[in-house]
């Protein structure tokens, strides 16, 4: 596996630590004592990271050091807001979680341990999970008084309905790696220790895809999959016409068809 280089590219808070491996940034939450609670500054520098990709970037890798992927926002840092400036400070958080779904590469969030709250809420926004077999989901802040603030009111009932959500904020339920896989929560559950090997396995994968292939699944396919039938079908239709018009598609369906690239076969992958 190719080793990695620091991307000095960005200024990041202490709590975040930043490589390249090949064509993938990875992005390490670096609060291990703090079970990686987001503060402000941690927030504001995800962004900066997921804005600041260049050009050579193919895919990305979210990962924690420690034991916890992310055990949610840091309630050290609560104070007392007025209505306006809570709006404020969720719609940041709104700015920056955006930064990662709707951004420009595909984003692998490699879980362990805690994924809880805001946590969650990150991880969520990411395009892929894998996640550890000690990994644990849950949504605490109702038992806190609070609301989700992130955007998980938004994009965790995409992943397992409003009803699983309903149950974990008003109850506290939780969700093991298993629990959590069965209802949607992560696409992978590995070994212990395999997390981070298993994300970049599939973020290099994903950035030796056709470029216009993964603008369309992450910007297109979100769409179709919210619009009336209708138009979902006629988006499709621009958007494999645009994919299959390029010349990049040209060059590798022609590479096929010479048998010079593999076929799929029924090897698990």
């Amino acid at each position: 596996m190719t080793p990695p280089r620091p991307l000095s590219a960005v200024t990041l808070p202490d709590t975040l630590r930043a490589a390249m491996r090949g064509g993938v940034a990875v992005l390490t939450l670096a609060r291990p004592h703090k079970r990686n609670a987001l503060s402000d500054d941690t927030i504001l520098g995800i962004e900066r990271f997921f804005t600041s990709l260049g050009p050579d970037v193919r895919a990305a890798v979210i990962t924690a050091d420690g034991e916890h992927f992310c055990a949610g926002l840091d309630l050290a840092e609560m104070t007392e807001r007025n209505t306006l400036d809570a709006v404020a400070h969720s719609r940041m958080w709104h700015r920056v979680f955006e930064a990662i779904e709707n951004g420009r590469v595909p984003v692998v969030a490699a879980l362990r341990g805690a994924v809880v709250g805001g946590g969650l809420e990150l991880a969520a926004a990411a395009h892929i999970r894998v996640a550890e077999e000690s990994t644990f989901y849950a949504l605490p802040e109702g038992m806190r008084g609070l609301f989700v603030g992130g955007g998980g009111s938004v994009r965790i009932p995409r992943l397992i309905g409003v009803a699983r959500m309903t149950d974990m904020m008003l109850t506290g339920r939780k969700y093991n790696a298993q629990e959590g896989f069965a209802i949607g929560l992560s696409q992978y559950v590995v070994a212990d220790g395999t997390g981070v090997d298993k994300a970049l396995e599939l973020a290099e994968r994903m950035a030796g895809n056709a470029p216009q292939t993964n603008y369309a699944v992450l910007q297109a396919l979100p769409r179709i999959a919210e619009a009336n039938p209708r138009d979902g079908y006629l988006m499709e239709s621009l958007m494999a016409a645009i994919a299959s018009g390029s010349d990049d598609a040209k060059r590798r369906m022609g590479d096929f068809l010479a048998g010079r690239t593999a076929k799929v076969t029924e090897e698990p992958a």
